[in-house]
């Protein structure tokens, strides 16, 4: 009982020896703060300006998208025909189409601007660029 009790102080002490040694290294390796609040104000301005940068960047960003997949044939099955839209913000991008047969695929691009095209859309293109817009 007394040889259980000794070894269990003995692993308390390496412990506590073992975490003291720890924090000091902790304590060793923690970066100083650079400047802290007072230092705030100096960054501010050109803070304000790279988020500005950032906003108008996301806003020429294709980011609306959608992609509306059909059957473009009658006898063809497995909607391996789609349309997809890739526009802006401003609602300017493009409409990519795709129209799978059983003997050839044919692949379509059309300009987008405004939300709208010079070219007539197809019900499945005019679908996936209201989706985008939605």
């Amino acid at each position: 009982m007394l040889v259980l009790s000794l070894l269990t102080a003995v692993v308390a002490l390496l412990a506590t020896v073992a975490l003291a040694f720890a924090v000091v290294a902790l304590r060793r390796t923690a970066r100083p703060r650079g400047g802290g609040v007072d230092a705030l104000p100096e960054d501010l301005h050109g803070l304000r300006q790279e988020v500005a940068a950032l906003a108008a960047e996301g806003r020429a960003a294709l980011r609306n998208l959608a992609v509306v997949r059909y059957d473009a044939f009658g006898d063809m099955g497995g909607h391996l025909s789609w349309s997809l839209a890739l526009l802006d913000d401003a609602g300017h991008g493009v409409v990519l189409t795709s129209i799978h047969g059983r003997s050839e695929a044919r692949t379509y691009a059309k300009n987008i601007a405004a939300w709208t095209c010079d070219q007539p859309l197809s019900p499945e293109e005019q679908e996936s660029v209201d989706h985008a817009r939605a």
